[in-house]
């Protein structure tokens, strides 16, 4: 019998759930919508601020409306996940007919507003939305196309950032998205089957594709191309002597990372290594701060 069936909640627990099914803990991966007012110095700029900041919370709305869908559709698989079984759907907290409710809200708002801001950046979200309904209903079973989609993902985020504030978006900070999302996407895919084992084929189908082996020699190419990327951009950047410093950094919270995996299995959600591992917290903070002062100071 399945577990909606069998468990009472009240009404208070309906709309946590309902919140928690927007996996406001995710909302962490928008940051990357900021890249680009903090790298063009203009995050003092009252104006260039609140855009960035509205362009923040649309992408949160938007991407909270993609985890719904995709909630959505993999119920039935979420329900003989280990870990994902206890969502909202799965452990029948939220109604599927409420979460699709949910979803339209969102996706229909977050795309009006966008429009809102300026076209490109309506665009932008927008390709973002198709994207993501691409990925969960066909592209998340093709190999290695998969892990790209994730990949342009946050690449589109950056974008949406320096569009919303009127800026040119760094090659240079394009390509280091594109590598660091990678290493993040390939990292989510070792721990699913590893976790997963002999059952990884019946909650997706591409995970039967990739081996633990395979996973590990794409981590070691991403890994170095990140690090030698940055490394790149850093000697180029304003500033490069001072900006070398944060490579440190960069290479640190890569290798913490992997060690999380590894050890804590925190790669299925990289939310948690940022908000349960204080090691990594830290050094995030750390790189946050030291880029600034050699950027505005």
């Amino acid at each position: 019998m399945r577990l909606e069936h069998t468990v009472k909640y009240s009404t208070i627990d309906k709309y946590k759930g309902l919140i928690k099914l927007m996996r406001p803990k995710q909302w962490i991966k928008n940051v990357f919508v900021l890249a680009a007012l903090i790298f063009s110095k203009k995050m003092f700029d009252v104006l260039s601020l609140k855009e960035a900041l509205f362009a923040f919370i649309l992408f949160c709305g938007i991407s909270s409306s993609v985890y719904i869908i995709n909630d959505i559709a993999d119920l039935e698989k979420d329900r003989k996940h280990p870990k994902k079984r206890f969502r909202p759907l799965p452990s029948g907290l939220v109604k599927k007919r409420h979460a699709a409710i949910l979803f339209f809200i969102l996706a229909l708002a977050s795309l009006i507003l966008s429009f809102l801001i300026n076209a490109n950046f309506g665009i932008i979200v927008l390709s973002y939305f198709i994207i993501n309904l691409a990925y969960t209903f066909y592209l998340k079973n093709i190999i290695i196309i998969d892990v790209m989609v994730i990949a342009v993902g946050f690449v589109l985020r950056v974008i949406a950032g320096a569009e919303a504030i009127g800026v040119a978006s760094s090659p240079w900070l394009l390509l280091c998205t594109l590598l660091l999302s990678l290493f993040l996407a390939i990292t989510k895919r070792k721990n699913e089957v590893i976790v997963l084992d002999n059952n990884a084929k019946s909650h997706r189908n591409v995970l039967d594709e990739y081996s633990v082996k395979l996973l590990d020699n794409m981590l070691s190419i991403v890994t170095s191309s990140t690090i030698i990327a940055y490394s790149l951009y850093t000697f180029y950047a304003e500033k490069g002597y001072y900006m070398m410093i944060t490579i440190l950094f960069v290479i640190y919270g890569i290798f913490r990372y992997q060690y999380l995996v590894d050890s804590k299995t925190f790669g299925g959600s990289p939310e948690l290594a940022f908000f349960e591992d204080k090691p990594f917290l830290i050094n995030g903070i750390l790189y946050c701060i030291t880029v600034i002062l050699i950027l505005y100071i």
